[in-house]
């Protein structure tokens, strides 16, 4: 179950606080990519060397450092000097196994999500583990590799739409969490539909692949009920908490957030329940199809049985010229035509009396 569990018995018999990989990603340079901004200026560049971001460190402005590429330790190393990051913080960034969850180090948050995306070519759901740093006038996002949605995010940053312009770093924070809680709303929906058709072709017509496809689905719904469940109490813990990094005029949005993953995890449980019920309506559609292919198999063997016996009666060899009680309809002139009209007239008389039964 490799989507499940990921590979940690790297970090076993290391000490707290050691940054070791364990992505499935291979190991190559991180790619950092920098926005600061405020409501009058917008700057963004991509930087080669880490200790660049000391100069937008206790900038006024607002900055955005995005790291592509977690595998990268002494990128992450450098990362950490610059902005006094724990060390448990950064084993547990480079440690994509975490749990969706919410720390508070005081002069900065922790928080740690799934971002899902839907595989067309493999038909299969993945998820990337995305770490959040909230600070005073900063925020820091790490990732497993290049690729997200939070490309709406930038433009807007970049053409000064809406709001975010002129909120500080807790909004952006927000901003980058909502993205990833809507994207699992085109995740729920691809599914809907995929549960939608699996459950006419059962009524229908169920086939041997569909057993499969019932358990991918469930394999699916349980993938994302533990991507997304703990994210609940994340982000609740940043609506409810007292941390001074995030203002009152956050909370708002915050609980918009909290209302949309309610909604994602009801539909989650929804679907988790309308598969787990496919796997009775599959037993039952086979079992409906077994029933009626034996259901028209006994009732021939039930007609042939009087036809058998008429049959066997006159195979036997009783020689009507040693007495006259020795099956006389052998030399009747019609003898054989009239046993064919009586079994027909049997069968017929049988396939009546079924239908107004209706076993027919």
């Amino acid at each position: 179950m490799p989507k499940f569990i990921k590979n940690i018995s790297k970090t076993i018999s290391y000490p707290p606080g050691t940054i070791i990989s364990v992505g499935e990603e291979k190991a190559q340079k991180a790619k950092l990519s920098i926005i600061d901004y405020s409501a009058e200026q917008f700057e963004e560049k991509n930087i080669q060397d880490p200790q660049v971001c000391l100069s937008f460190r206790d900038k006024p402005t607002v900055t955005w450092l995005n790291i592509d590429g977690i595998n990268d330790v002494e990128t992450l190393e450098a990362i950490g000097k610059c902005f006094d990051l724990h060390p448990l913080t950064l084993e547990d960034i480079a440690n994509t196994g975490q749990r969706p969850k919410y720390e508070d180090f005081g002069e900065y948050l922790f928080v740690v999500l799934k971002m899902l995306y839907y595989n067309q070519n493999q038909d299969d759901i993945i998820a990337e583990q995305v770490s959040l740093i909230i600070g005073t006038n900063f925020v820091i996002s790490f990732q497993e590799k290049e690729g997200d949605v939070f490309n709406m995010i930038r433009e807007r940053l970049r053409s000064a739409k809406g709001r975010i312009r002129k909120m500080g770093a807790d909004y952006l924070a927000y901003a980058l969490i909502d993205a990833i809680v809507d994207n699992y709303f085109l995740i729920l929906e691809k599914m809907g539909d995929e549960i939608e058709v699996m459950e006419e072709e059962l009524v229908s017509n169920p086939m041997p692949g569909t057993l499969k496809t019932i358990h991918n689905l469930k394999q699916d719904t349980i993938f994302l009920r533990k991507s997304v469940w703990p994210l609940r109490e994340v982000v609740n813990s940043l609506e409810r908490g007292e941390s001074k990094l995030i203002k009152k005029t956050t909370h708002i949005f915050l609980r918009d957030v909290y209302d949309h993953t309610i909604q994602v995890i009801d539909s989650i449980e929804t679907f988790r329940d309308m598969v787990s019920g496919m796997l009775d309506i599959y037993l039952s559609s086979i079992s409906n199809r077994m029933n009626e292919v034996m259901k028209v198999l006994t009732i021939i063997a039930t007609i042939f049985i009087p036809l058998t016996f008429i049959a066997g009666i006159y195979g036997m060899n009783f020689n009507p010229e040693a007495s006259s009680w020795n099956m006389p309809e052998l030399n009747w002139r019609f003898g054989y035509f009239l046993s064919l009209g009586a079994m027909l007239a049997v069968g017929l008389v049988m396939i009546l009396y079924f239908k107004r039964k209706k076993w027919l």
